[in-house]
């Protein structure tokens, strides 16, 4: 099992903006409103080198919403630790991580859409996150 499907296992996500797969690829993310999408994907890192560092640098988190895909899983989103901390994930039929995104400033995300294969997440402090729920490193643009 890679690390983030171990963290996974206890519903815990490392304390950075971060686009993370079940593969063990994770990727930083930015919140961006003018971003195709809300954010923007940067550079892929190491989760074992930044909890190498701190092992104790990740958040719980827990769902507010979600949408049940029925044979292709679930989506979900919710809260982290501390109030400003929000998540997004795919998840498998039987709960496991497919992808997950954590944002350290985002508040929680608390209501979620899903048309065709594009989610609509919303948090608590108004940020909005559209991804392609097969690949959500691929930018879907703002509806405006």
């Amino acid at each position: 099992m890679t690390t983030i499907e171990l963290l996974w296992g206890e519903y815990e996500l490392p304390i950075k903006d971060a686009l993370h797969y079940a593969d063990g690829r994770s990727y930083e993310v930015a919140l961006d409103p003018a971003a195709p999408g809300g954010f923007s994907v940067l550079s892929l890192f190491s989760v074992d080198e930044i909890l190498e560092d701190d092992p104790s640098w990740v958040s719980s988190v827990d769902g507010l919403t979600s949408v049940d895909l029925g044979e292709r899983g679930l989506l979900w989103g919710g809260e982290g630790s501390y109030g400003s901390e929000g998540f997004i994930a795919r998840l498998t039929p039987d709960r496991a991580l497919i992808w997950a995104m954590f944002f350290a400033e985002s508040n929680p995300f608390d209501r979620v859409q899903l048309i065709g294969n594009v989610a609509t997440f919303r948090s608590t402090a108004g940020f909005e996150v559209l991804v392609d729920i097969e690949n959500p490193r691929n930018p879907v643009p703002l509806e405006r």
